[in-house]
C-alpha cells in the first residue's frame, strides 16, 4: 500500500510546494510516466523525460484494453495512511488554528495575571476591593453555581441605573449567604453597564481570617452608615440585606417571611447621598439549607449565632454542607427616588419608618408573586 499519492502530471504545474515541517513527514514524490520510484530502485524522476500521455489523444470511449500493451489504468489511487501531524483540507485545520490561538490568548492572559499578582502591580481601593481578582477568578469560581447548578432566572435589571450611586436592599436566607453571592453575579454578568455590587457584610464576616480577606477582595465591607455612605457618594451600586441573622438563620417554617428590617438605617443613608433604593425579592434560597432545627449550644461553643440543623447537616458530615439544587428567581422592582428629600430628613423618624415600612412591603409582596408562578422549588 503506498503512503505517497499519485499526482497526474500537469495537475501541479505553476502550483507552489510548502515544505513540511511536521516530524516525521517525509516529501512527496511524483512517479515517471512508466511508474518507476525512486525508493523502489528505478531512476531518478529527474533522468526520465517528460512525456506527453497518450491517453489524453485517443478519443472518447476507448477503455484501457484499447491503449495498448503495458497501459496502466487510470481511476482512484489507494492513499495510505496519513502521516501524523499532517491534515488534508477540510479536516479542522481552521477549528484547529482557532483553538489554539484561543488557547494561546488564554495562557497569556493568565501568565501576564500571575506575573502581576507576584510583583504587586495591581489596585485595591480603601475598602480592599481588588477589580481584577474578582473578575477573574471569584466570578470564574461562582458562575457555573449561578448557572449551572441554582439556574438563576434574573429580572428587573434596567432598574439599577447604569451610573452613578443606588442601594440595592434584598431579602435574606438559606442559612449560609449564598443568596448575596448570586445576587453579586446576577449584577456583575446581566447588566447592560456591568455594575459592581458592594455588598455591606455583618462584623462576623470579617472578624474570620480567611473569609474576611475574600470577602475584602470581592468588594464587601462593614455594614455601618460610615462605608455605605462613602461607597454611595462615590456613585457606586451598594447592597444591603436589613434582615441579617434573623434572615438568614430562621426556622424552614417560617421560609419566604420577611423578618424585621432593622431600624432603617439604610434609609438614612439613602437620603443623606439622594441614592435611589432598589427592592429585591430572591426565590429559591431558603430551600438549599431547609433549617429544622437550631443548636444553641454548639452555637455558644463556636461563637456563632446559631448553629443549624437540617435533614443532612450535620448527620452526613461534609456531604451535609452541600447546599440543594434549587431553581432561584432574582426580581429587582422599581426604584424608590430619594432625591427629592433634603439631607436632613434623615433625621425624621417617622420618613424613616415609613420609607423602610414601604420597601419592605414592596419586597414581600414580590415574593408572594414569585413564589405563585414558580412550578417547582428544583426546576
Amino acid at each position: 500500500m503506498t503512503d505517497a499519492k499519485v499526482i497526474p502530471f500537469g495537475d501541479d504545474e505553476g502550483r507552489p510546494r510548502a515544505a513540511s515541517t511536521d516530524r516525521g513527514a517525509r516529501p512527496r514524490h511524483r512517479p515517471s510516466a512508466g511508474g518507476r520510484d525512486p525508493r523502489r530502485g528505478g531512476p531518478p524522476l529527474s533522468s526520465v523525460p517528460e512525456q506527453r500521455s497518450e491517453a489524453d489523444a485517443l478519443p472518447p470511449g476507448r477503455d484501457a484494453e484499447q491503449q495498448g500493451p503495458g497501459r496502466q489504468e487510470t481511476g482512484p489511487q489507494e492513499t495510505g495512511p496519513q502521516e501524523p501531524g499532517r491534515q488534508e483540507p477540510g479536516q479542522g485545520g481552521l477549528l484547529g488554528r482557532v483553538l489554539g490561538d484561543a488557547w494561546d490568548a488564554r495562557a497569556a492572559r493568565g501568565l501576564a495575571f500571575l506575573r502581576r499578582r507576584l510583583t504587586g502591580e495591581y489596585e485595591v481601593d480603601e475598602f480592599g476591593y481588588d477589580e481584577e481578582l474578582t473578575d477573574q477568578v471569584l466570578m470564574s469560581l461562582l458562575r457555573p453555581v449561578y448557572e449551572k447548578y441554582f439556574r438563576v432566572e434574573v429580572r428587573g435589571l434596567e432598574h439599577i441605573p447604569s451610573e452613578g450611586a443606588a442601594l440595592v436592599v434584598a431579602n435574606h436566607s438559606g442559612t449560609l449567604p449564598l443568596d448575596g453571592l448570586m445576587l453579586q453575579v446576577a449584577v456583575h454578568d446581566h447588566h447592560p453597564a456591568q455594575r459592581r455590587l458592594r455588598l455591606l457584610g455583618a462584623d462576623l464576616v470579617f472578624s474570620l481570617p480567611v473569609v474576611n480577606e475574600v470577602a475584602r477582595k470581592a468588594g464587601h465591607t462593614l455594614a455601618c452608615a460610615e462605608d455605605a455612605q462613602a461607597l454611595l457618594t462615590r456613585g457606586e451600586v451598594v447592597g444591603v440585606m436589613p434582615e441579617g441573622f434573623k434572615g438568614l438563620g430562621k426556622p424552614f417554617a417560617d421560609r419566604y417571611r420577611l423578618q424585621r428590617f432593622g431600624r432603617g438605617g439604610f434609609v438614612a443613608t439613602a437620603l443623606r447621598t439622594g441614592a435611589p433604593i432598589v427592592p429585591c425579592s430572591i426565590v429559591g434560597a431558603e430551600e438549599i439549607y431547609p433549617m429544622v432545627g437550631n443548636s444553641r449550644t454548639l452555637a455558644r461553643l463556636f461563637g456563632l449565632p446559631y448553629f443549624p440543623l437540617t435533614p443532612t447537616f450535620p448527620w452526613l458530615g461534609a456531604l451535609g454542607a452541600v447546599p440543594l439544587p434549587t431553581k432561584w428567581t432574582i426580581q429587582f422592582g422599581e426604584p424608590l427616588a430619594t432625591d427629592a428629600y433634603a439631607p436632613e430628613a434623615a433625621e425624621d423618624p417617622m420618613l424613616m419608618f415609613q420609607l423602610t415600612d414601604q420597601v419592605r412591603e414592596t419586597i414581600q409582596h414580590t415574593l408572594y408573586k414569585l413564589l405563585v408562578r414558580r412550578r417547582s422549588v428544583f426546576f
